[in-house]
């Protein structure tokens, strides 16, 4: 219908402006079966549904329907179908058109409201560039104003009594005799230069009639120029503000440095950071996931990172419904290179597992950096501080460009005491890889087997007091407290590995200061005695006397 629609809004200028110059015949013919084509999309109408624009809900009744057209485009679809043309020829055998019937004929230009309708259409389909799109449409206006505008023009001088007192008869004086394609990109021609205000002045208003069209066709030129121009300047604003925004900023964060006399070191490094940031930037697609239905995030999520996270240490041999749970809250991030992710001695309330890039393993001591590895795809940080509930030992970097993925700890210790087979399989994966990949020695501390968890259904399994126990590290001094305090006694302890019952701690402190301890008192650093293991914390100070 797009294709008929053009032919004929473009053809019914020709039609009336070059009536001697065309075949008038055939074109009475093809615009007759272009008619009836309308006429039948006409009855199609009163059988299409349509979108009820308050319930937003698709309307089928044909009643609802019918009503609908009749009270909207009806009158004007058939106003617009009535084939003047052929009503004309047959009132009077003539097939030149009086004004009534050229004036009636201009209702053809309403079948444009579907072209408009149709680049509406396109512009929204994802399947096709706006840019190309929208300039398409400009495109189309701008042909179709100036061809109408041309064929007027024209038409004017062909109707004019003097020839040669018009704007083509000073050109060529009997240009009636002349060829339709001289005549028509004459009129094109003297269209376009006014139009884009060139005006070279060889074809210019010679009558009143045509100084007077002149005059409000600039004045109409001035609205569609800046129509054109102002579309054209979103199109190539829209394409760079992005990059705008980022240029603006590099000036803010110069301006913030030169204030307040940052070293040209550190400035340096805050703009490298931002070019990353912005080069990065277009890669993150969190803020899209989030845009859509959980149920939808849920499915991304799971095609895209569940095969990740199984391979990830931690998580092998956890069930499925629970990886579903975690990857559907997990959080996928682009990071630039040498960007601190988690930082040395600070408490993280994430985990992370890397996608793609390598990230530095950093040892920060008296701000000296010393880099003691390197994490590449697959490997897991963040979770010691999570399941220890302790501070880093490390600063995690990122060395390249990485996505990571960022599990709330929060989340991560829910699902733990949610299932607790899931837990204990957890803890266990845990425990064995601090075996494995333990490479600081403590002085004196035992060698010890990975914990037998229990699996038993029916027992509750404390999977914090499991790693507490494995890794707490405290001090253990010889002697009381207040004992040693007045004494003056400096005499250092030892730093050992907290073992699992009374009796290990005993028997380690009696092999550690040379006594036999198995009956000694343990006390804090307050003078208060143990009596349990359970109370004893990372970093506790045991006396014994």
């Amino acid at each position: 219908m797009v294709v008929l629609v053009a032919y004929s809004v473009w053809v019914y200028p020709l039609e009336v402006a070059f009536l001697d110059a065309i075949p008038r015949r055939k074109l009475l013919i093809v615009d007759s079966i272009v008619d009836i084509f309308f006429a039948i999309d006409i009855v199609f109408t009163f059988f299409v549904a349509y979108i009820d624009h308050r319930t937003q809900l698709l309307v089928r009744d044909s009643k609802k329907i019918a009503i609908r057209y009749l009270s909207t485009w009806f009158l004007m679809d058939l106003a617009s179908t009535i084939p003047f043309d052929t009503l004309a020829y047959l009132s009077t055998g003539k097939y030149d058109l009086c004004l009534p019937f050229a004036l009636l004929g201009l209702l053809r230009f309403w079948r444009l409201r579907r072209v408009k309708q149709f680049f509406t259409r396109l512009e929204k389909d994802i399947r096709f560039s706006y840019f190309w799109v929208r300039c398409a449409r400009l495109l189309s206006v701008t042909l179709f104003y100036v061809h109408c505008a041309g064929c007027v023009y024209y038409l004017l001088a062909d109707r004019y009594p003097h020839q040669g007192k018009t704007w083509i008869g000073t050109l060529f004086p009997n240009f009636k005799e002349i060829s339709f394609g001289v005549r028509y990109t004459s009129a094109m021609y003297w269209s376009i230069t006014t139009m884009t205000t060139v005006g070279y002045g060889d074809l210019h208003a010679v009558n009143t009639v045509e100084m007077i069209f002149i005059i409000f066709y600039m004045l109409f030129n001035l609205g569609l120029t800046a129509y054109l121009i102002g579309n054209m300047t979103n199109l190539v604003v829209e394409g760079t503000r992005r990059t705008m925004e980022f240029r603006n900023s590099i000036e803010m964060a110069s301006n913030f440095v030169n204030r307040n006399r940052l070293p040209s070191r550190l400035k340096e490094h805050i703009l490298a950071y931002m070019c990353l940031r912005f080069k990065a930037e277009s890669l993150n697609q969190q803020h899209l996931i989030e845009q859509l239905p959980k149920s939808i995030c849920k499915s991304i999520c799971q095609q895209l990172f569940l095969p990740t996270v199984e391979k990830v240490y931690l998580f092998k041999g956890v069930s499925k419904e629970t990886l579903v749970v975690l990857v559907a809250k997990m959080k996928a991030e682009y990071i630039p290179p040498k960007e601190d992710v988690i930082i040395q001695n600070d408490t993280p309330d994430e985990v992370y597992i890397i996608v793609s890039g390598e990230i530095e393993i950093i040892d920060c001591e008296m701000d000296v950096e010393r880099i003691v590895g390197t994490l590449h795809c697959g490997s897991m940080f963040g979770e010691v501080g999570a399941l220890c509930c302790k501070n880093q030992n490390f600063t995690y970097r990122t060395r390249t460009l990485s996505q990571l993925l960022k599990l709330k700890t929060s989340v991560l210790q829910e699902a733990m005491n949610f299932k607790q087979e899931d837990s204990m399989v957890i803890v266990k994966n845990f425990l064995q890889e601090r075996e494995l990949s333990h490479k600081i020695t403590i002085e004196g501390s035992p060698e010890k087997e990975v914990p037998t968890l229990i699996e038993e259904k029916d027992q509750s399994f404390n999977w914090k007091h499991s790693i507490e126990l494995d890794f707490a590290r405290v001090n253990i001094y010889k002697g009381h407290p207040v004992a040693r305090k007045q004494a003056s006694c400096d005499d250092p302890g030892k730093l050992i590995r907290l073992p699992h019952s009374m009796e290990e701690l005993k028997k380690l402190a009696g092999e550690k200061f040379g006594f036999d301890a198995r009956n000694a008192v343990l006390t804090n650093e307050e003078g208060s005695e143990i009596d349990s293991i359970d109370v004893i914390r990372d970093n506790d100070k045991i006396y014994f006397s």
